[in-house]
C-alpha cells in the first residue's frame, strides 16, 4: 500500500491545528546528515494510544499501537498502519482541537535512533522489519510484522526481541513506570482513577474543623523530621482532567520550602539553596507560629497595585533589600510536630495547614485558597487578570518529592478577535502575504489603534484564500490612529477595517501589542466597530466565614484587576529606551524599531531581546570581559540572512573597545560594559561568541572547550552518557571542567587553564583528548568534523580552541526558534534536564534568581595546567 504525505495534509486543517504541515523532502536511506530517527507519541484521542513512528524515505512511517509497546517478548502488541507523517512531527506536542482528525492531547513519550538490521525498504515491503532502538526509554531489538488480519487498514504486530533490554510484563510495565514526555514537563493523565483514590473525599480546605494530629489524619505516622525535602512539582497539561480535583491560583513567584526545627527556621529554594538570609522577616513570622517542627511548602510573591502577583516586582524586592513586601503563600504541610504527613490526602494536609495559620495571624503568611469554580472558569478569570494560570491537585493524593500527575498546571492562553487593518508582503518561501496587522478600538476614545502582527497559524490554502479577501479592501491610508513607521511600515498594504481575525496570544504588552500571536481563523459574527481589548473580570467565589479570615487570603484581589490600557503612542512608531539596571554603568541606550520581530515562532521583538541582555548584564559581562568577541547579527530576524562579524568595522556601537592587527594579528572587538552590550543588540546582534583568551595575554589561552555536538536524531540520554564519559576522562587526567548548555542540542565542557601554553599546544592537546575518547568508544564518538562523520554518534568539537576561534558565550541567546540561551550547569543537572535548549530568554530568569553563577563559582579559583604526564596519557608524543 502506497502512503504519502499528501494523505497527511488532506486529513488536517492547519489553520486550526498546531501540527506541522508536510513538506516533501528528498528521501534518504541510512546515509545522510543524521541517523534515522524514531519517536513514540502518547495520544489521548477518542482512546488513549501510542503512535509508533520510524523515519524512512523522507517521512515517518506510522503505526497506532492501542496498548503501547511492551518490553516482554511474549507480548504481541497490535500496531495499525496509518498515514505517513512529516519528519517535523517527531517533536510535536500539543492539543489537537475538538472536531478535527485525531482530536486530543499529544506528547512525545520516547524518541531516538532506530537502526535497521537489514535493508529497510525491502524489509518494509515484505512486512517484516527487524531493528534496534536507541531511545530515552526503549532499547534493544524489536520486530514489526505485518499480519493477514482483515480490516480497512494494515494490521501489524510490534514485538520485543529477547535480549538484555527485555523484561517480563508482570515485573515491569514501562508505560506505567515512565508515563511522561521526554521533551517537556507535559504528561497525559488519561481517564480518572476510580478506586480508592477518588473515594478519599475529606473536608475541603476552606472549612477545616480539626487540629492536625496523627490520630485524625489518615496516613500520618510519627517519624524523624527529614533534613532536606524536595518539593512536589506540577505537570503541565492542556486541559483539566476528569475526576475529583481542587484548584488554586498559580502564583508568579519563587517556590520556597520552609523547615522549622524549634527556634531555627530555614528557607530553601526549589534546588535546595538556603535563602533564609534574604527573607529574615518571613523566617521570623514562621518562628512566631510556635511549632515544634515542620516542613511547609509555598511561594514567595509580591503583588502589584491590583493585587496580582508581579514577578519583576519580586525580583526588585530582593535586589533593593525590601523583603518586607514579600508575602509567603503557603499551600502544603508535608511534616508537622514529629508527624510525617506525606501519605495523608492533600485535602487533609491543607486542612491542617489552614488550622496552623489560623491560630497565629501573621501579616506576611497567607493561605493559598482553593476555589469552588470549575477549572475552566477559574483559568479564564486568572488569565483575564494576567496571571500565569491555575494549579490542580487530585483529591486523596499523597505528597511526593518529584513531578507528579497528581499535581497539574494549566497555563493561560489569551484569545480574542482583532480587526485586520493591513498585511505585509511575503518573505522567503512564504507565499501570498507575510503577516496580518491587527487593530483594536480604544474603549475610552473609540479610536482604532494598532495592536501588533500575527504571522503564524496559516497554511498554504489559508494564505491564498485570505489574500483573495484582503486585496479588495486595500486603501492608501491606514485606518489606525497610530500606524507603525519606518521599518515596521515597509511593505504594508493598508485595508478597510472590515475583516475580523480570531487570534491566540501569550500576552498584551503595555503598549497594546500582542506577543506570540497565532492566527485561528476569520470571524463574521460581530461588527468591526465593537472589537476592543477584552478587560479582566473578577474571580467570583463562594466564600465561607472561615475562608474570610486572614488565613484564607490566597486569592489576589480581583476588584481592581484589569488589563492595562494601550499607551497613547505606538511602540513601533518611536524608538524606545532599555530600562536601566542597577549595575548598568553607562545609563540608557536607545533601541530603534523596538517591535521588529526577531523570532516569529515566539514572537520575540528586538526590544525584548535588548531587555533580556540588560537584565542579565551582571552575569554575562564577567564572561565577556576582556575577551575578543564575535557577533552573529540578524537584521531581518533569525529566519533571514545571518552575519558573523569579528570586528566592529561599520558598526557604530557605543562603548565598544577595538584592537587592531598589530596587537592581535587580526582586528577584534571587546564588549566590557552594558552600553556596548545593548549597543550590539541595537545593531541587530543576537549571539555573542568569545575567544578562549583575554587581553591579559592574547597569545596564551586561559581555557579550552570541548563541544559535544550530537547527531540531531540521538536522544538526550546519549548526551547525558557522553557528558559523563568525557568528564570521567578529564577527571582521570586531573582536569576540572565546568559545564553549560549550548543553547542547541549539545553540551559545552569548559576547562580553565593557567596561562602557560600557546594556542597550537592547547589545541593539539584538546585534539588528542578527543581522539583518545573516540578511539576508546568509536561507536559513540567521532573526532572528525562534518555531519556525515557523526551519523548516530557525537562529534567532540575541539576546533574551537584555535587562535581566533570562538564559542557561544554563557548567558548569550542563540539564533534558533524560541531564542534559547547557553546556561551554566551543575554536573548532576545534565541528567535532570531534557535538552541543551532547556532555557530561553523568557524563562531563564527564575533559574538565575535561584542559582545565579553558582555552577561556575569556582572557575576563577581553579588553577591547573597541561602536564607532560597528561599528554602521555592521551597518546601524545613527548
Amino acid at each position: 500500500m502506497t502512503r504519502n504525505l499528501d494523505d497527511y495534509n488532506r486529513m488536517r486543517d492547519f489553520s486550526a491545528t498546531s501540527e506541522p504541515a508536510a513538506v516533501k523532502r528528498p528521501a534518504r536511506k541510512t546515509a545522510g546528515n543524521h541517523a534515522l530517527q524514531f519517536c513514540i507519541q502518547k495520544h489521548d484521542a477518542s482512546h488513549l494510544h501510542y503512535d509508533f513512528r520510524l523515519e524512512l524515505d523522507g517521512a515517518l512511517r506510522s503505526w497506532a499501537v492501542p496498548k503501547g509497546p511492551s518490553l516482554d517478548p511474549k507480548v504481541k502488541r497490535l500496531a495499525v498502519h496509518v498515514e505517513d507523517h512529516p519528519l517535523d512531527y517527531a517533536t510535536f506536542e500539543g492539543s489537537i482541537p475538538e472536531g478535527h482528525y485525531g482530536a486530543g492531547d499529544v506528547i512525545v513519550w520516547d524518541r531516538g535512533v532506530w537502526i535497521p538490521l537489514e535493508d529497510p525498504q525491502k524489509a518494509y515491503a515484505k512486512g517484516k522489519l527487524k531493528f534496534e532502538l536507541q531511545g530515552e526509554k526503549l532499547a534493544g531489538i524489536w520486530n514489526l510484522v505485518r499480519t493477514h488480519m482483515p480490516g480497512k487498514k494494515e494490521n501489524w504486530f510490534l514485538i520485543k526481541h529477547q535480549d538484555s533490554a527485555a523484561r517480563p510484563q508482570e515485573d515491569y510495565d514501562v508505560l506505567v513506570a515512565e508515563p511522561d514526555s521526554v521533551l517537556s514537563e507535559r504528561t497525559i493523565l488519561g481517564k480518572p482513577k476510580l478506586a480508592a483514590e477518588t473515594s478519599k473525599t475529606a473536608k475541603k480546605t476552606k472549612t477545616p474543623s480539626r487540629k492536625p494530629t496523627s490520630a485524625t489524619l489518615g496516613g500520618a505516622h510519627k517519624a524523624k523530621m527529614p533534613a532536606s525535602l524536595k518539593p512536589q512539582l506540577a505537570t503541565l497539561v492542556d486541559s483539566a482532567p476528569q475526576g475529583q480535583w481542587s484548584y488554586e491560583i498559580k502564583f508568579d513567584g519563587y517556590r520556597i520550602m520552609a523547615r522549622i526545627d524549634g527556634d531555627q527556621v530555614q528557607l530553601f529554594t526549589r534546588n535546595g539553596h538556603d535563602w533564609t538570609h534574604k527573607l529574615p522577616q518571613q523566617a521570623a513570622a514562621l518562628a512566631a507560629l510556635g511549632l515544634e517542627s515542620a516542613w511547609l511548602d509555598g511561594e514567595m510573591v509580591v503583588a502589584d497595585e491590583h493585587g496580582v502577583p508581579d514577578f519583576q516586582a519580586l525580583q526588585n524586592a530582593f535586589e533593593s533589600g525590601r523583603s518586607g513586601n514579600i508575602l509567603y503563600y503557603l499551600f502544603d504541610l508535608p511534616y508537622l510536630n514529629g508527624v510525617d504527613l506525606r501519605e495523608v490526602p492533600v485535602e487533609e494536609r491543607r486542612a491542617a495547614l489552614f488550622t496552623v495559620l489560623g491560630a497565629h495571624e501573621q501579616p506576611l503568611l497567607r493561605f493559598s485558597e482553593a476555589f469552588d469554580e470549575t477549572p475552566e472558569a477559574l483559568l479564564n478569570s486568572a488569565c483575564q487578570m494576567q496571571m500565569e494560570g491555575v494549579i490542580g491537585k487530585r483529591l486523596g493524593s499523597p505528597y511526593v518529592s518529584r513531578r507528579s500527575g497528581d499535581w497539574i498546571k494549566l497555563k493561560c492562553k489569551h484569545r480574542q478577535e482583532f480587526v485586520i487593518v493591513g498585511y505585509t508582503d511575503p518573505k522567503g518561501s512564504r507565499s501570498a502575504f507575510g503577516a496580518l496587522l491587527l487593530g483594536l478600538h480604544d474603549r475610552d476614545r473609540g479610536e482604532l489603534r494598532y495592536a501588533g502582527k500575527v504571522g503564524t497559524g496559516f497554511n498554504e490554502t489559508t494564505l491564498k484564500t485570505l489574500l483573495g479577501q484582503l486585496k479588495p479592501l486595500q486603501v492608501k491610508k491606514a485606518a489606525v490612529v497610530n500606524p507603525p513607521s519606518g521599518f515596521e511600515a515597509k511593505g504594508v498594504h493598508w485595508l478597510k477595517p472590515k475583516l475580523l481575525a480570531e487570534v491566540a496570544f501569550a500576552e498584551m504588552t503595555q503598549d497594546g501589542s500582542v506577543r506570540h500571536a497565532v492566527f485561528h481563523g476569520l470571524r463574521d459574527d460581530k461588527p468591526a466597530k465593537d472589537i476592543t481589548e477584552e478587560r479582566a473580570k473578577p474571580v467570583k467565589t463562594s466564600r465561607s466565614k472561615a475562608s474570610d479570615s486572614k488565613a484564607s487570603a490566597g486569592k489576589p484581589s480581583a476588584s481592581k484587576a484589569g488589563a492595562k490600557k494601550p499607551a497613547t503612542k505606538s511602540a513601533a512608531s518611536k524608538a524606545q529606551t532599555v530600562p536601566s539596571q542597577r549595575d548598568l554603568a553607562n545609563g540608557k541606550v536607545r533601541i530603534t524599531h523596538p517591535d521588529r520581530v526577531i523570532d516569529a515562532v515566539s514572537g520575540t521583538t528586538k526590544m525584548q531581546l535588548a531587555e533580556y541582555y540588560a537584565s542579565v548584564a551582571e552575569w554575562i559581562l564577567p564572561q565577556l570581559k576582556d575577551r575578543p568577541v564575535a557577533l552573529v547579527r540578524a537584521p531581518d530576524g533569525i529566519a533571514g540572512e545571518l552575519f558573523f562579524q569579528k570586528n566592529a568595522e561599520r558598526l557604530a556601537i557605543p562603548g565598544i573597545t577595538t584592537l587592531d592587527k598589530d596587537v592581535t594579528g587580526q582586528p577584534v572587538m571587546l564588549i566590557n560594559n552594558a552600553e556596548a552590550l545593548i549597543g550590539a543588540v541595537q545593531m541587530s546582534t543576537v549571539e555573542l561568541h568569545t575567544w578562549n583568551a583575554t587581553t591579559v595575554d592574547l597569545d596564551k589561552p586561559d581555557r579550552f572547550v570541548l563541544d559535544l555536538d550530537p547527531d540531531p536524531a540521538l536522544p538526550w540520554k546519549s548526551m547525558v552518557e557522553a557528558t559523563a564519559l568525557t568528564l570521567t576522562v578529564l577527571d582521570e587526567l586531573g582536569l576540572k571542567a565546568f559545564l553549560k548548555t549550548s543553547g542547541g542540542k549539545g553540551i559545552h565542557l569548559v576547562v580553565p587553564l593557567t596561562r602557560k601554553l600557546g594556542w597550537d599546544e592547547v589545541k593539539d592537546f584538546s585534539h588528542a583528548i578527543v581522539s583518545h575518547i573516540a578511539k576508546l568508544l568509536p561507536d559513540r564518538f567521532s573526532a572528525v568534523s562534518g555531519p556525515k562523520n557523526r551519523v548516530g554518534r557525537i562529534f567532540i568539537d575541539y576546533l574551537r580552541n584555535g587562535l581566533g576561534a570562538t564559542t557561544i558565550c554563557a548567558y548569550a541567546a542563540r539564533t534558533r526558534e524560541g531564542l534559547p540561551v547557553s546556561v551554566p550547569l551543575f554536573r548532576e543537572e545534565v541528567a535532570e534536564i531534557k535538552g541543551g535548549n532547556q532555557w530561553n530568554i523568557h524563562n531563564v530568569h527564575e533559574r538565575l534568581a535561584e542559582v545565579g553563577d553558582e555552577p561556575w563559582a569556582d572557575m576563577k579559583k581553579t588553577r591547573q595546567s597541561i602536564t607532560a604526564q597528561m599528554r602521555k596519557r592521551v597518546g601524545m608524543h613527548p
